[in-house]
């Protein structure tokens, strides 16, 4: 400023017009510099990176490239060439320097929460994401950095030490762990997640609780986004997860088999032993040709051993229609191509009720789709309906309108006798 100065007066300038004067003429040096170095730092220095980014073999660096890391890193050159001058105005050094060691936090702040982000996205291209995301303990580590970045800021602005103001949120601790609860449940709830792998991004998780049956599409540190099937989204606390219960069914998109467990009923009234006639017409069905051979000879052996009078069928041992029934259930179930052969698969019978004898299939199908799995159940229970008259079964069903219209007399012969 003082050479500025005298340089003006020795050319002939006013002293009292060359003080402002020069102060004009060095605040437009200052910004020519800034300029200049603003746009060497973009137009030349930012492109050789983005040269260097882009024809090498690594990709965590494009990501930082596309993140604009090092765009925002440019923004130091000016703000530390207005502090290195701000001596030049003795007036307001003080005020231009905390002006800005200010920009350079804010700028410091805003590098690292871009940087931070672009962590996250380098290891969300790993594998080990979808099982241990990382995305909560990134939200805690920005909430500790923008803390501490707005200490410094204010310790700057008041020319005190940070760690004055530090020792005095112990005061304010209360205030503090009300103002975070959710985040800090949120860290609790998703270390437990993640240690445990409760959940994961893609799975397939059920809360009725909270309206939740969908895909798991965004694990954060306070909330977890469930992508319903109707595609609508829930949003759910993270320590909710912990504190309550759901259903995830990973396991069963892991393991390649979906249940099936659905049962019909068969009307009591319609179950019977097996005629000659019925057994013979059983023989010829594919699936029982080599169990009604089996069992006839099983049944006659321990008959004749016992010395069973057979004239009367309640004597030993008998087929019985329902008993057959199951049988070919049983071996359709495990002859269809839509169902898991190395899983559980049975027939049985549960305990009779109001609504008839329920036949309970329990089987897996080969395909966790949802729509090939409802096809695959719904091909095997229409089979199952159709199928069973042809074992003298009946199905059970409460009584519809039509089966009233039977009982109920038409109108034309409800004719009313004489008076005279």
């Amino acid at each position: 400023m003082k050479f500025i100065n005298k340089q003006l007066i020795n050319y002939g300038v006013d002293p009292t017009f060359s003080k402002y004067l020069s102060v004009v003429l060095l605040i437009t040096f200052i910004v020519l510099i800034c300029v200049i170095a603003n746009f060497i730092t973009k137009k030349i220095v930012i492109r050789l990176i983005t040269h260097i980014v882009n024809n090498n073999k690594f990709q965590w660096d494009n990501i930082l490239l596309e993140k604009k890391v090092f765009h925002k890193l440019s923004h130091f050159v000016p703000a530390i060439i207005i502090y290195y001058f701000a001596q030049s105005f003795p007036t307001y050094q003080s005020l231009i320097e905390k002006g800005a060691i200010t920009y350079i936090i804010l700028v410091a702040l805003s590098v690292l929460n871009t940087l931070l982000n672009a962590v996250n996205d380098i290891y969300q291209n790993f594998e080990v994401s979808k099982v241990k995301p990382i995305k909560g303990y990134i939200q805690v580590v920005k909430i500790v950095v923008f803390v501490l970045g707005i200490i410094l800021v204010i310790a700057n602005l008041i020319g005190e030490s940070p760690l004055i103001i530090l020792s005095g949120l112990g005061a304010l601790s209360a205030v503090l762990l009300l103002v975070f609860r959710d985040s800090l449940l949120g860290l609790v709830a998703g270390i437990q997640l993640t240690s445990n792998d409760m959940v994961r991004v893609g799975d397939w998780i059920e809360m009725p609780k909270y309206g939740a049956d969908g895909d798991v599409i965004d694990l954060s540190l306070n909330t977890v986004k469930v992508q319903n099937f109707d595609k609508t989204i829930t949003t759910i606390p993270s320590y909710a997860l912990i504190s309550d219960s759901f259903k995830n069914w990973r396991g069963m998109q892991v393991t390649g088999g979906r249940r099936i467990k659905r049962s019909i009923f068969i009307d009591t009234t319609s179950i019977s032993f097996c005629s000659m006639e019925m057994i013979e017409k059983f023989r010829n069905i594919h699936y029982l040709t080599n169990y009604i051979e089996t069992r006839q000879h099983e049944i006659a052996e321990f008959n004749i051993k016992n010395r069973i009078n057979i004239s009367n069928s309640v004597n030993g041992r008998a087929l019985t229609n329902i008993g057959v029934f199951r049988a070919y259930i049983s071996q359709y179930i495990k002859n269809h191509p839509g169902i898991h052969k190395e899983m559980t698969t049975m027939v049985r019978q549960l305990a009779p009720t109001e609504h008839g004898l329920p036949i309970e299939i329990y089987a897996f199908s080969n395909d966790v789709n949802w729509a090939v799995y409802e096809s695959i159940q719904s091909d095997i229970f229409d089979h199952l309906f159709a199928v069973a008259p042809e074992f003298g079964l009946r199905l059970f069903q409460n009584p519809t309108g039509n089966d009233f219209k039977v009982f109920t007399p038409s109108p034309l012969n409800n004719t009313e006798p004489d008076s005279h």
